[in-house]
């Protein structure tokens, strides 16, 4: 098995790398790592070949800045880039949080959705077709596990542009799940839950213990403060919807139209982004282990889903794993051909979507909002529409909640002359694309 990791210099480069390393039937595998930065891709690399060596095992490692160099009948490729500047912190990101904030926009995370996630898709988009065009080349029995942001766009625009099979990985569904369990006091191996939705708005349909259906034992904590006060937005959510999301509550916040526009209601429930730049470089640093920590080398299994994926369609043993894919009649009230977050099996065949039905009409409404915005924003990459991506940042919930159509307008404008160079792709117009 070979396993290509693009992105190799984030936090993924290393903790991928373990993962797989911890599964016995893929300790033979070879890993490729790449990334544009020499310096992290190094330190990436001399951790992951201590690790290697420290377990005495028989993987093989490679490295290189240029993929087109490893990715040669890889079996797959994972995508965790930030292209045009750190994913969290700095250009262009800053401005993508800040001119918006500007007009009254108060994004916290910007990855997603909102005029921040638009944005960041315009210049990751075009990126990750060039990569697409090299692996259907070099690699075209490859499935393509992708963890980048903004997670639906990206994973939608990948399957609208080769025929590669792509699948989008999150870890809300693990980490929601998890909060639910210590919610309720039980160990997370006893529960069970049915999830489905679009990426960071995805529903937890059923939640149960030990076969037994959960969710009373869910709103009977909800009533207690310090349970409530963890996650105050997604409770809100819940007493009115009457399902708990899978995205935190400063994420959630911004899908929909009834938070970001209030500064008090920003402040009630601590949803600011201030002084996060220090927080998330350093979180974004111990993603990843250390190669200088003596007890590293251990094999340490994370919850991210892609080694199991890997060894499930390597051996042939079902994994079960919620993943973002094409709705091809899974979820009957969502547009059909969106990407949606559902439950998959995989095994020797692939990746195999589980039908899911119609969401509560409630739930599928909140859903269709922000996929209006990223239906907007893949015809926007895929025909280099400039105005397309004015309609998306137009139609966005927090957007709509806040400004007038000629401030949107404005806003719009300034974003895209902020991004100077990283639009580049779109100054060549194109006809539709089949």
């Amino acid at each position: 098995m070979k396993a290509v990791i693009i992105g190799a210099g984030s936090g993924f480069g290393s903790r991928l790398s373990v993962d797989i390393l911890s599964r016995e039937p893929l300790q033979d595998s070879t890993i490729a790592l790449c990334d544009i930065d020499a310096k992290k891709l190094d330190t990436v690399q001399r951790y992951v070949q201590k690790v290697i060596d420290g377990n005495n095992l028989p993987a093989k490692l490679i490295a290189s800045t240029d993929r087109k160099r490893v990715l040669r009948n890889a079996d797959f490729v994972v995508i965790a880039v930030s292209i045009g500047g750190p994913a969290y912190y700095d250009h262009p990101y800053e401005a993508e949080m800040g001119i918006p904030r500007k007009y009254g926009i108060q994004q916290t995370v910007g990855d997603t959705v909102g005029a921040g996630g638009v944005f960041r898709a315009l210049r990751t988009g075009p990126e990750l077709l060039a990569m697409a065009k090299d692996i259907e080349r070099l690699a075209p029995n490859a499935i393509i596990l992708n963890y980048t942001n903004p997670m639906a766009i990206l994973t939608w625009l990948l399957n609208a542009r080769t025929e590669i099979p792509a699948v989008g990985l999150c870890h809300s569904v693990q980490g929601t799940t998890k909060f639910l369990s210590k919610c309720i006091g039980v160990p997370y191996e006893e529960v069970g839950y049915w999830v489905a939705g679009i990426n960071h708005m995805a529903w937890v349909l059923e939640f149960a213990h030990k076969g037994k259906d959960a969710y009373p034992r869910v709103w009977a904590a909800m009533k207690k403060r310090d349970i409530f006060k963890q996650q105050p937005v997604r409770f809100e959510i819940m007493k009115e919807f009457g399902y708990f999301v899978t995205e935190s509550s400063r994420h959630m916040s911004e899908y929909v139209p009834w938070y970001q526009h209030d500064p008090k209601l920003m402040r009630q429930f601590v949803m600011d982004s201030n002084g996060r730049k220090e927080k998330r470089e350093k979180r974004l640093a111990e993603m990843g282990l250390r190669a200088e920590q003596a007890d590293s080398i251990a094999l340490h299994r994370s919850h991210e889903y892609a080694s199991g994926i890997m060894e499930a369609v390597t051996t042939g043993t079902p994994m079960k794993f919620n993943g973002s894919v094409m709705n091809r009649g899974i979820i009957s009230n969502l547009l059909e051909g969106c990407c949606v977050e559902v439950p998959c099996l995989t095994d020797r065949q692939g990746v195999h979507p589980c039908a899911v039905g119609a969401l509560p009409p409630q739930c599928a409404a909140l859903c269709r909002a922000n996929i209006a915005v990223q239906e907007l924003t893949v015809k926007a990459i895929l025909e280099r529409d400039r105005e397309a991506a004015y309609h998306a940042v137009l139609v966005d919930p927090s957007v709509g909640a806040v400004l007038s159509l000629k401030k949107a307008r404005k806003m719009f404008d300034e974003m895209w002359t902020s991004e100077g160079a990283l639009l580049d792709y779109y100054k060549t117009r194109t006809r539709k694309l089949a």
